[in-house]
């Protein structure tokens, strides 16, 4: 073999060697690609996971707005409930109180709604009332006994309509503003 011979084999092998090694980077690049697509498949997949446990928890946490919703309106229907059954109880006793009141107003031999006589000794100034007796005491004693006590209890029944008393209006009050949020608010939702 001559050293053109020689020169061309190598030549030959070397182009070889450059073509072989060229289709392993390649090959190399190939399978580094694949791999990087199957990573990117596998991330997505657990997205997909990860989206679909979200959905999940969401439609949960709807289920239960759902269940704990129900479960106010069913407790706020209870409580008109009883309001209402408190309401008719009031206008039943106040019915009550105000036929007991006309039944005594009658068996005092008087018309309803006349005031009782104001005859009384009770006006009459206690001895020992004077300059030296204090202002408040000396007040109280001229207003007399009858005038200490409430209206209607002054008036011996001792029982008062609901109109008479401010607790039961500031009550009335309260529930008719209750009650009217409480519409307003289910017609604004």
């Amino acid at each position: 073999m001559t050293d053109e011979e020689t020169n061309t084999t190598q030549a030959d092998e070397a182009t070889r060697a450059a073509a072989a090694q060229q289709a392993g980077d390649r090959a190399e690049h190939e399978r580094s690609e694949a791999r990087g697509a199957e990573l990117r498949s596998e991330l997505a997949a657990t997205d997909a996971r990860r989206a679909e446990e979200e959905t999940a928890r969401a439609h949960e946490a709807v289920e239960s707005a759902q269940q704990q919703e129900e479960k106010l309106s069913r407790k706020e229907q209870k409580a008109r409930e009883r309001a209402e059954a408190a309401e008719r109880d009031a206008d039943r006793e106040r019915s009550e109180a105000d036929e007991a009141e006309r039944k005594r107003q009658e068996a005092e031999g008087r018309a309803p709604g006349r005031p009782p006589s104001s005859v009384s000794g009770s006006s009459v100034a206690a001895p020992g009332i004077g300059s030296g007796t204090d202002p408040g005491a000396a007040a109280a004693a001229s207003r007399g006994s009858s005038a200490s006590r409430p209206a209607a209890f002054a008036a011996g029944g001792g029982s008062a309509s609901a109109a008479d008393r401010p607790e039961v209006l500031a009550g009335a009050a309260f529930a008719g503003a209750f009650l009217f949020a409480r519409i307003l608010k289910r017609l604004v939702d």
